[in-house]
């Protein structure tokens, strides 16, 4: 499975979803939309405006918390495959 994980580091719900993956162990990169212009770009044309934290897990575009709501955490184990901790 590709994880990539778009986040910054002043998010709180970026840093929420890094240590979500971490305590479970799933392997993932970072791309910081703050250093890579083109990254936040990217970002704009996927999902229609410059949000973080963003997972592309094996290509499809998933963005792992909503306002109000938080961490995702029975989706993202869903899309992850992983049992729910």
């Amino acid at each position: 499975m590709n994880v990539v994980m778009y986040a910054v580091g002043w998010c709180p719900d970026c840093r929420a979803a890094r240590k979500f993956l971490d305590e479970r162990g799933v392997k993932y990169s970072v791309i910081d939309p703050d250093a890579d212009k083109a990254a936040s770009d990217e970002i704009v044309r996927r999902v229609g405006r410059r949000s973080v934290p963003q997972l592309v897990i094996d290509g499809v575009w998933f963005q792992p918390y909503k306002p109000g709501q938080g961490l995702l955490k029975d989706e993202l184990c869903r899309r992850l495959k992983i049992p729910r901790a």
